[in-house]
């Protein structure tokens, strides 16, 4: 049962990667779905190679411990990646994004617990990051540095909150119960969409072409891409020396870096003029994911995942 993975919420836009990449290693996955009878969460899954021999789909609630403990069961390992993504305003934040992230993590990682999991991986993002109004202006941001639970509640910005208070309450769980976690902590994740729907940084990118002038500037620090997060997934899955967060970006920069950027090659678009800095006082990097540059991750840069994303949008018909 060794090679027996379950990935949460391995219908989305991340999940789909990491179950592709899963399969063409090798391993025997359980991807869940919140409906098992929609097809655009499913499809795209079983027309992987692999996916008709070692590919099982399960449908769970996060809210829901006992549909969560059939997935994981038998399983050696889990990537626990479901968690709603909105950074649009929202009407109810603590049932449309504080329950499932927070409630919804601690269920699947007792599941593991009780499953005899060797390791989780948990989905975190660079919203537990940022916002940090308090990080030192001189010293370059990263896996030391959290984002300010009370400037979130003052500005009302329940998804980085929310990512936060779920990634917080993941290692208190690992140190009270003895749980192996290790977290990856993504940027902004575009380019080839697998899955027929489009997540939120990939909505971002076709607001932009559309001529958006929004600047994310507690959202944003930097940008990856689809593959690279679901190898930075697998990479601190398979090598057991890794631990801790690790900061998952091709640089840390700007949105304003991003906007100029696909404003270059993509003229024909109506993309704003931005100005430069979008996130005042966020250092530049080009190196900040160290940690998973030393496990041989080598990054995708900016211009190729820009590129990939908006022909993927192109030929998909959403933009």
């Amino acid at each position: 049962m060794s090679n027996v993975v379950c990935v949460t919420g391995g219908s989305g836009c991340i999940g789909s990667w990491l179950v592709h990449l899963l399969l063409e290693r090798g391993y025997t996955v359980r991807a869940t779905v919140k409906d098992l009878n929609d097809d655009s969460e499913t499809k795209h899954l079983q027309g992987f190679e692999g996916a008709d021999t070692r590919l099982r789909i399960f449908q769970i609630d996060l809210l829901d411990y006992n549909s969560i403990v059939a997935a994981v069961a038998g399983c050696a390992g889990v990537f626990h990646l479901a968690s709603p993504c909105i950074v649009d305003r929202v009407q109810d934040p603590q049932k449309e994004l504080l329950d499932p992230a927070i409630k919804g993590t601690i269920n699947v990682l007792t599941a593991a617990k009780e499953a005899g999991v060797s390791r989780v991986v948990v989905t975190s993002s660079i919203s537990s990051i940022t916002p940090s109004p308090k990080w030192p202006s001189d010293v370059i941001k990263n896996e030391d540095c959290w984002t300010d639970i009370e400037y979130c509640k003052e500005n009302q910005l329940w998804y980085p909150m929310s990512k936060t208070l779920a990634e917080k309450s993941a290692w208190e769980f690992a140190k009270e119960k003895g749980l192996d976690i290790v977290v990856v902590n993504p940027g902004t994740v575009m380019g080839p969409v697998i899955s027929p729907k489009l997540n939120a940084s990939m909505i971002m990118l076709v607001r932009l072409l559309q001529g958006c002038t929004e600047t994310y500037e507690d959202f944003f620090m930097g940008s990856v891409h689809f593959k690279d997060v679901a190898l930075a997934h697998i990479l601190v899955y398979e090598n057991k020396a890794a631990s801790g967060r690790h900061l998952c970006v091709e640089a840390i920069s700007h949105y304003g870096d991003f906007a100029a950027k696909v404003a270059e090659l993509y003229p024909e678009y109506n993309v704003p003029r931005l100005p430069r800095d979008t996130q005042p006082g966020l250092l530049r990097a080009k190196d900040a994911s160290k940690k998973l540059m030393n496990l041989g991750l080598k990054f995708i840069p900016m211009e190729q995942i820009i590129q990939e994303a908006v022909e993927g949008l192109k030929t998909k018909g959403f933009i």
